[in-house]
């Protein structure tokens, strides 16, 4: 694998933004570590951090590349800060710069596969909302999106941090139906009748988010989406989603290699 420290200026945030960036390199001679690869442009895994850490954390914390090589998937990991994957009221537009700029500007920079069945999404914490926000806003770009211990319900996380949700969204009592709240954005999907994402959740039952977790859930199987559920005895903590994120990279729904 190949692992690339990514500076670059972001017209979306008016200034230079990060991203890790790890890319599948077949490798014979590497000692302990399977490496494989598909043909052509990679399949392409956007994973993204949660409100008190950076683009590093992925990294720092669990063993993501030893785990990509085994799938031979790249991975890209930007820094948001803790704008919740958003358009700040008070502050850069996040969410054009996840969701427009960003995959444009690595596939320009990497050889990443563009078409929505080698694309996909996931995140822990703050970045299982972004990962589902995704996934639902755009389910033409991603195939799936997956949520570990995910702040899905921010309509109710909004008192729990006030002077963060206060810049980004000004009025936090104006969230509910919008583009913003995933349960909006779910029923929004299930009307459209466009082809939906694979989605996957899963959260400790001893994690703070577990009962929004289990709220958002029953939400999405009551709208008819399908939903890959699973909960385990856990906190909110990385150990758990060091686990966890072995589980997604085995439940993409990654090509067959040659």
């Amino acid at each position: 694998m190949a692992f690339i420290d990514c500076h670059f200026h972001s017209e979306s945030l008016g200034v230079a933004a990060s991203m890790h960036v790890i890319l599948p390199q077949v490798a014979k001679s590497q000692i302990g570590l399977a490496s494989h690869a598909f043909g052509g442009k990679h399949p392409t895994l956007f994973l993204l951090h949660g409100l008190s850490d950076d683009h590093t954390i992925w990294m720092r914390r669990t063993s993501i590349e030893r785990y990509a090589s085994q799938h031979g998937i790249a991975v890209i990991m930007p820094a948001v800060n803790r704008s919740f994957y958003a358009d700040m009221a008070s502050g850069p537009k996040y969410w054009e710069f996840i969701s427009e700029e960003l995959p444009v500007l690595a596939r320009s920079f990497f050889p990443l596969a563009e078409e929505r069945e080698l694309n996909y999404v996931a995140g822990l914490s703050m970045g299982g909302y972004g990962a589902m926000k995704l996934a639902l806003s755009h389910p033409n770009r991603y195939a799936a999106g997956a949520s570990l211990s995910g702040a899905v319900d921010i309509v109710e996380r909004a008192n729990a941090f006030p002077n963060d949700f206060q810049l980004i969204y000004g009025d936090v009592t104006t969230i509910k139906n919008t583009p913003n709240d995933l349960f909006y954005l779910a029923n929004q999907l299930v009307a459209s009748k466009q082809e939906q994402p694979k989605l996957y959740q899963c959260c400790g039952t001893e994690d703070f988010l577990y009962e929004d977790n289990v709220r958002f859930r029953d939400y999405c199987l009551a709208q008819g989406l399908e939903i890959t559920y699973e909960e385990e005895s856990a906190t909110h903590e990385w150990g758990y989603w060091d686990r966890k994120i072995q589980r997604v990279l085995e439940w993409l729904p990654l090509p067959t290699r040659d």
